[in-house]
C-alpha cells in the first residue's frame, strides 16, 4: 500500500456512496458501491483474499469515492460509471442475444410480423419466444386462421394469399374497421393464452361444415385445429397462472459467482439464461449491480414479475428496476426459485475446473512472465512481425493480448511505406514509430510489455525508437525461432541475454499462442496484398478495361496468350466498344 492510498483510507466518510479503483497508469479498473465507504474501501486493504481479489489489490495505486445520499443512488451511479469506463474487474453483460416477438401492428391494415425490437406505442407485442423458429411457427399458424395482409406496401392487384383464404385483399376493397378489430381481439386473446377457446370455435365451424357437406373446408379447419395442438403442446405448462415472470438464482463460491435466469411466459418456461463471472465484493450486492445491468438492455423485455432469492435486499430491487419482486416461502413459485439456485450451483462446481484451468494459461501465465522479466505484470502485452518476398508487398502487424487472450479489435496491421528492399529492421522501426507516435498523440493505452518476432537487431531497432526518439520506457522482449520455426527462446534485458524459459510451463505455452498469432496475422495480410497486387496487369492501363472486365476477359479466353491471338472483333463481339477492343489489341501485341 503506497502513501496516497494510506493518507486517502484516513479520510474515507461513513456514508454510501462509489468508489473507483485506478492502476498505475489511472486507468480505472474497478468500480465498486458501498453502504458505508469508509468499512469497504478499508476492507481491499486488510486482511486476507482470495486470488481474484488479491489480484485486484495488487494492481490499485489509486482510488477516488463519490459520496451518495442513498443506496439506490449508489446502485444506479456504480452501473452508469461501469458504462462509462469499462473497467475490467467489473462484470460486464456484452451478450447482445435477442428474443423474437410477435408484433401485431396498430397501421390502417394490420399485419403479424416478427421482430427483435420492441418500440413502444408502435403495437402490440407477445412474446418473447425461446428461438425464431418457436415464433415463426406460431406466425404460420395465425396466418391460416386470421386473414391479416402479409405485404409491406399495397400492390395494385390481389395476390395469392387472397386466392387461399388467408387475406383479405385490402389493396382492391374497402375493409370495414370493424372486422379488423374482430380479428385482432381474436389473434390476441389467442396469444395471450386462450388457444382452447379458439380451438373449440374452430371445431364447432367444422362440424358446420361437415353437415354441410363441405368436406373440403371441414378438412381445413381439422387441420387448423391439428396445427394449434401441435405447437402448444411443444411447450408445458410450469405454472398455473399466465403471468410473465423471470426467476433469479445465484450461487457464490471461491471468488466466482454463477447467476442463472429463467424466463417464464404465459406459464411456461420458454429459455434459460447462464452468466459466471468472478465478484469482488459482498455477493447480495454484486448480485444486485448484475440485475441492474441484466435489463439495462433492449433485448431482455421486463415482466410483470421478478422472483428474487430471500437474501437480496428486495426493496432496493424494486427501486431499481420499477416491476414487482417476490420472495416466495412456499409453492410453486419458491419451487422455481430452489430449481434456479440449482442450477447455479452445480453449473459453477462444473466450471470451476476449465476455470481454474483457464487462469493457469492465461492470468497466471502472465503473472509469470512479469517475474521471469522482473516487470509490472504486463496485462497488456503487444507483439509486432513483419512479412514480406524479397522486399515484395512489405508489411507489419501488430496483435494485442489482454491478461493472456487475443483481443482481436485492437489488431492492427500496416503496410511498409519508407523502406525500400527487404530491410527488416528499418520496417520495424517504421511501424513501431508510428504505432506509439499515435498513441502518444491521442492518448491511447501503452502496454506493459512489446514482444518483436526477432532477434537482437529487431530488438535494439525498437529500443532505440521508444526510448531515444519517444522517450517511452516499456519493457520490450524478443521471440526467437529454432531451424525448424518453433518458438525457443526468449530474449530480455539490456544488454541482451536469453531467459531461462520451461519449455513445459505455461507461460512459454502462451508466448508461442503470441509468436504464432501474429505470424498468423501478418502473413494473412501479406498474402491478401500479394493477391490484390498479382491480379494488376498490363490490361490496367488501358483506358476502358476496368477489374469487371478483365475478369470477363480472362474468363473468356483463359488467358493473356490467348487474348493476344484474339482480333478486334472477337472482342466487340463480347460488347466491348470499338475503339476500347482496338487499343486492347495494339496494347497486346506490344
Amino acid at each position: 500500500m503506497n502513501e496516497i492510498i494510506k493518507a486517502k483510507l484516513e479520510l474515507l466518510p461513513d456514508q454510501p456512496g462509489c468508489y473507483l479503483m485506478k492502476d498505475r497508469q489511472g486507468t480505472v479498473i474497478y468500480v465498486g458501491k458501498a453502504k458505508v465507504l469508509k468499512n469497504r474501501v478499508r476492507s481491499y486493504f486488510t486482511g486476507s483474499h482470495d486470488g481474484k481479489t488479491l489480484r485486484l489489490v495488487n494492481e490499485i495505486e489509486d482510488f477516488e469515492y463519490i459520496i451518495t445520499s442513498s443506496n439506490i443512488e449508489a446502485l444506479l451511479l456504480e452501473l452508469n460509471l461501469i458504462k462509462k469506463y469499462d473497467p475490467k474487474f467489473n462484470v460486464m453483460l456484452k451478450d447482445d442475444k435477442s428474443y423474437p416477438f410477435i408484433h401485431l401492428t396498430n397501421e390502417k391494415h394490420p399485419r403479424l410480423i416478427i421482430t427483435r425490437k420492441v418500440k413502444k406505442g408502435k403495437g402490440k407485442y407477445f412474446g418473447p419466444y425461446p428461438n425464431a423458429s418457436a415464433a415463426n411457427e406460431t406466425k404460420k399458424l395465425l396466418d391460416r386462421i386470421y386473414p391479416l395482409r402479409k405485404c409491406t406496401n399495397l400492390p395494385d392487384k390481389v395476390c395469392l394469399y387472397y386466392h387461399i383464404g388467408q387475406c383479405l385483399a385490402p389493396c382492391v376493397k374497402n375493409i370495414d374497421e370493424n372486422r379488423y378489430k374482430e380479428i385482432t381481439t381474436q389473434i390476441t386473446k389467442f396469444l395471450n393464452g386462450g388457444y382452447e377457446e379458439i380451438k373449440n370455435d374452430l371445431s364447432e365451424k367444422m362440424s358446420a361444415a361437415a353437415e354441410e357437406l363441405d368436406f373440403e373446408r371441414a378438412k381445413e379447419y381439422r387441420d387448423q385445429i391439428a396445427h394449434i395442438e401441435t405447437i402448444m403442446e411443444k411447450q408445458k405448462m410450469i405454472s398455473s397462472d399466465l403471468t410473465d415472470r423471470d426467476v433469479f438464482g445465484f450461487a457464490f463460491d471461491k471468488g466466482w459467482m454463477c447467476v442463472q435466469v429463467f424466463f417464464i411466459r404465459q406459464g411456461k418456461l420458454i429459455e434459460r439464461d447462464v452468466s459466471m463471472f468472478p465478484v469482488y465484493d459482498e455477493p447480495e450486492e454484486e448480485f444486485l449491480t448484475f440485475l441492474g445491468q441484466f435489463y439495462d438492455k433492449e433485448n431482455h423485455f421486463k415482466p410483470k414479475e421478478v422472483l428474487l432469492p430471500d437474501s437480496v435486499d428486495a426493496d432496493l430491487a424494486q427501486e431499481l428496476l420499477q416491476v414487482k419482486i417476490l420472495q416466495p416461502q412456499r409453492g410453486q413459485k419458491k419451487d422455481l426459485l430452489k430449481l434456479a439456485n440449482k442450477n447455479a450451483k452445480n453449473a459453477l462446481k462444473e466450471k470451476f475446473f476449465l476455470i481454474e484451468k483457464d487462469e493457469e494459461r492465461t492470468i497466471k501465465a502472465v503473472e509469470n512472465i512479469g517475474k521471469l522479466l522482473g516487470i509490472y505484470t504486463p496485462h497488456r502485452i503487444e507483439a509486432f512481425d513483419n512479412s514480406n518476398i524479397q522486399g515484395t508487398n512489405p508489411v507489419s502487424a501488430m496483435v494485442v493480448f489482454i491478461d493472456g487472450k487475443p483481443d482481436k479489435k485492437q489488431y492492427r496491421k500496416y503496410k511498409i511505406k519508407t523502406v525500400e528492399g527487404p530491410d527488416d529492421y528499418e520496417s520495424m522501426r517504421e511501424v513501431v514509430r508510428r504505432r506509439y507516435s499515435r498513441a502518444l498523440k491521442e492518448g491511447l493505452a501503452l502496454p506493459d510489455l512489446v514482444i518483436i518476432d526477432g532477434g537482437k537487431g529487431h530488438i535494439e531497432s525498437v529500443r532505440d525508437v521508444l526510448e531515444n526518439e519517444l522517450g517511452l520506457n516499456i519493457p520490450i522482449a524478443g521471440l526467437v525461432k529454432d531451424e525448424k520455426h518453433r518458438t525457443s527462446n526468449l530474449l530480455i534485458g539490456n544488454p541482451l541475454e536469453i531467459a531461462a524459459l520451461d519449455q513445459q510451463s505455461q507461460e512459454f505455452y502462451l508466448l508461442q499462442r503470441i509468436q504464432d498469432e501474429v505470424h498468423r496475422f501478418a502473413i494473412t495480410f501479406h498474402r491478401q496484398l500479394r493477391g490484390k497486387n498479382t491480379f494488376q496487369s498490363k490490361l490496367d492501363e488501358i483506358p476502358g478495361i476496368g477489374t469487371k472486365r478483365k475478369t470477363a476477359l480472362l474468363k473468356h479466353f483463359g488467358s493473356l496468350k490467348a487474348m493476344k491471338e484474339a482480333t478486334v472483333e472477337d472482342f466487340t463481339s463480347m460488347g466491348m466498344p470499338q475503339n476500347i477492343a482496338m487499343d486492347l489489341v495494339k496494347k497486346l501485341q506490344e
